[in-house]
């Protein structure tokens, strides 16, 4: 007692710490405006500001500087007040409009809107994204009710929400680039602005906003301390939840429509306040939306003095800096985090296998499906290749150009074959592990820390032999797989659900990082974004062999079926048969690591299929590993064949990415089974 309360005394004054907020704000937002590509520095526009013209600075000032610098002060406003409004009233210390989808939502919907070409002007364009903010927050509820609300599903349900939402404004990117032009940029988070009109209307919006927080921030204080306190005290919870919820979508689409889908403000800045010791929303609040400006500002002024337009690099976008900064602020809050889920793994992975006689006829009926997607895969694209004709080709016969399309479509379609099969074993070994079926290679980070490594050695050493690519992303999931395990285990055992909260983290800093490296090495942003999405594009027999060492390290985990069976059931039983846990634990991990790494070398960052494929193979098969990594594999196989062909099939001759593909099929599939469990 005695100590909490000298740690109490030792904690700043509220007016110390809003001072202090208030100068860092004012003396960030004075570095802010006068950095650019333009050459002109804060004397310039001090001396402008002193009544000594300019043409040219005041052009700058009002035309690009004030402009961007108000975007930021709008944004991180904002978000960092819709963050503290949301972890306030879901008493979740990891919600903020990012993980809980509300950003991936509002996007959504303004890529939707710019999809269809219809013109909704600036404050309509606000409108658009604060339903499709809402749409997502709706789909997050709908996919948590009817179980126990525990912050690690709530969190789930929001990064499912934010990769469908994701996925599917990439695809109507693709489909429509004209309508679509500059969006994806912007989908970074982008201060970028064309005048003063924008920053301006929202800011308006936001002030509106957050004059009306001190309504609520003394039901919040006594929410935060639980449904029931609050109700005893006066607090209609069932009306102050959602209209709190309501103000923080407003906020958050405003931020989304002033600079794109910013990542991790509100987290970051809600989180900084609440370590500060401060308790009353009502200083919250207002402190969190100046920290939320400072971090907005501050990243972006990072960005234009680490890659200075002024020496030919590109524009960093914002979002990826805030990232790179709340990435790891996400990791170890979840650490930390009860996710109320320890014990789910076992009971959900475990099923009883099927009859030998069955088991054969499901992998003959996947062998024949498998088949005939290659087949199919052979005729499709942007010249087809009749039946007739490719009869007459694999006899030996046909024309000459029957020919040449098969002998081009034939090694692709064995190249996403084998990346389908070495993905879908690469699930199967994670999950043995987490024993959570939710876990995958792309949701835990080894798909994205494959692509850091590949990246940085593309960059580092760009003459580097072609085999060391697919060494130096093996190497990146390696890492990052052990990082993640290393911190879960450090935050209490090894939680399936807190493991793919620190893998989501993980792979988000990732994402950041492989951003940051291709600007900064100003590499083909277009060539990287594709080979970044998964695809099969022009790849040829010589990229098989470096698919051995996965598909040897998938025979190996067949051939030691038993001891990965094992994993299934926790950690006393298998210990009690004479398992080394730790080293098994480690093992199948790598070797799933290398699995993934080893493709994403190959294809990219193909998602899902390591989520989806060992899900429906165990419901077919069970979960014995002799049985349900064969059947896995072939399913991950049709599933990568399939999207190859319909990539190239559908918007011929424009290639859709397989990994665009996976992901319209995969995510959906995420929300079935977390709405599933959730209704189980």
């Amino acid at each position: 007692m005695l100590k909490a309360k000298r740690a109490g005394l030792r904690r700043p004054p509220v007016t110390v710490v809003g001072g202090a907020a208030a100068c860092a704000l004012l003396a960030v937002t004075v570095v802010h405006l006068g950095l650019g590509a333009s050459g002109v520095g804060i004397a310039d526009i001090a001396s402008l500001l002193a009544g000594n013209p300019d043409p040219h600075t005041e052009a700058m000032l009002w035309g690009a500087r004030l402009p961007r610098t108000l975007a930021g002060l709008v944004a991180g406003v904002a978000l960092g007040v819709a963050g503290t409004l949301i972890q306030g009233v879901t008493r979740n210390p990891l919600a903020a409009p990012d993980t809980l989808g509300i950003n991936a939502g509002a996007y959504l919907a303004v890529v939707a809107v710019a999809f269809t070409g219809i013109d909704v002007g600036l404050l309509g364009g606000g409108g658009v994204a604060f339903v499709g903010g809402l749409a997502a927050m709706v789909v997050v509820y709908l996919l948590t009710v009817g179980g126990v609300l525990t912050p690690g599903r709530v969190l789930l349900a929001g990064a499912t929400v934010t990769l469908a939402g994701m996925a599917v404004a990439d695809f109507l990117q693709i489909l429509d680039e004209n309508s679509t032009r500059g969006l994806y940029f912007w989908g970074q988070g982008s201060l970028l602005q064309t005048g003063l009109e924008r920053p301006v209307l929202f800011g308006a919006v936001v002030l509106g906003a957050v004059l009306l927080t001190p309504l609520l921030a003394r039901p919040i204080d006594l929410i935060s301390l639980g449904d029931e306190t609050a109700e005893s005290m006066g607090v209609r919870v069932s009306r102050v939840r959602p209209a709190t919820l309501l103000l923080a979508v407003l906020l958050s689409a405003a931020a989304v429509s002033v600079a794109g889908p910013v990542a991790f403000v509100g987290l970051v800045a809600a989180v900084a306040v609440r370590r500060l010791g401060i308790s009353r929303h009502a200083v919250r609040l207002p402190l969190a939306g100046l920290f939320g400006a400072a971090l907005v500002l501050a990243a972006d002024a990072g960005a234009q003095l680490v890659l200075p337009p002024s020496a030919g690099y590109g524009e960093l976008p914002v979002g990826v800096v805030t990232a790179l900064i709340g990435g790891p602020v996400f990791v170890l809050l979840a650490r930390r985090i009860i996710t109320g889920d320890a014990d789910v793994g076992a009971a959900v992975t475990t099923i009883r296998p099927v009859a030998r006689r069955s088991y054969l006829l499901a992998v003959a009926m996947g062998l024949a499906v498998l088949a005939t997607a290659i087949a199919v895969g052979l005729r499709v694209g942007d010249v087809d290749v009749s039946w007739a004709q490719l009869g007459a080709v694999l006899s030996g016969a046909g024309d000459q150009l029957a020919r040449e399309m098969v002998a081009y479509r034939l090694p692709r379609i064995l190249v996403a074959a084998l990346a389908g099969t070495c993905l879908a074993v690469a699930g199967v070994a994670v999950q043995a592990v987490v024993r959570n079926p939710l876990a995958e290679p792309n949701l835990i980070g080894v798909t994205q820390g494959a692509a850091v490594g590949a990246v940085l050695m593309i960059a580092v050493i760009p003459g580097a032999p072609a085999a060391a690519l697919p060494l130096a992303a093996a190497l990146g999931g390696v890492l990052v797989i052990a990082l993640v395990i290393l911190i879960a285990r450090a935050g209490g055992g090894l939680d399936p659900t807190r493991v793919v909260l620190i893998g989501l983290g993980c792979s988000y800093t990732g994402s950041a990082l492989v951003h940051l490296m291709v600007v900064g090495a100003q590499m083909d942003l277009s060539a990287a974004l594709t080979w970044l999405a998964g695809s099969t594009y022009a790849r040829d027999f010589s990229v098989l062999g470096w698919l051995i060492a996965p598909i040897l390290v998938g025979i190996v985990l067949v051939l030691t079926a038993r001891p990965v069976d094992l994993l299934a059931y926790g950690d006393d039983l298998p210990r009690a048969f004479g398992l080394a846990l730790g080293r098994t634990r480690m093992l199948v991990l790598g070797g799933a690591a290398v699995l993934a790494a080893g493709t994403a070398a190959v294809v990219g960052t193909v998602g899902f299929v390591g989520l989806v494929a060992p899900h429906l193979a165990r419901r077919i098969v069970g979960s014995a590993t002799a049985r349900l990594v064969p059947m896995a594999a072939l399913l991950g196989a049709i599933l990568v064949v399939t999207a190859d062909g319909i990539g190239r099939a559908l918007l011929a001759p424009l290639e859709i990415p397989v990994g665009v593909v996976t992901a319209l099929v995969g995510a959906p599939y995420l929300i079935w089974l977390l709405r599933r469990r959730s209704a189980a």
